[in-house]
């Protein structure tokens, strides 16, 4: 896999952890009540994934899959 598409996809997951932070301020300012289940369902898989995502182990785990942090040593142009 390219340096191009790694960083794509690591774009791509960093954007549904950030979706995933902002769902509580989201679902409050739209007005759904929060007891929904479907909401709370949602709020708690959201808390989850945004904690899970911060963890050293979940760096380590891209890191076996292809899709670590790459030192290209090209001054961040790829």
């Amino acid at each position: 896999m390219s340096t191009a598409a790694k960083r794509t996809v690591r774009t791509v997951i960093q954007g549904v952890v950030m979706f995933a932070v902002a769902l509580p301020a989201i679902v409050n300012a739209s007005g759904i009540p929060e007891s929904l289940p479907w909401v709370v369902g949602a709020l708690a898989v959201a808390g989850g994934l945004a904690r899970v995502m911060a963890l050293p182990a979940v760096e380590q785990l891209l890191d076996r899959v292809g899709l670590g942090l790459v030192d290209d040593n090209q001054g961040g142009s790829a």
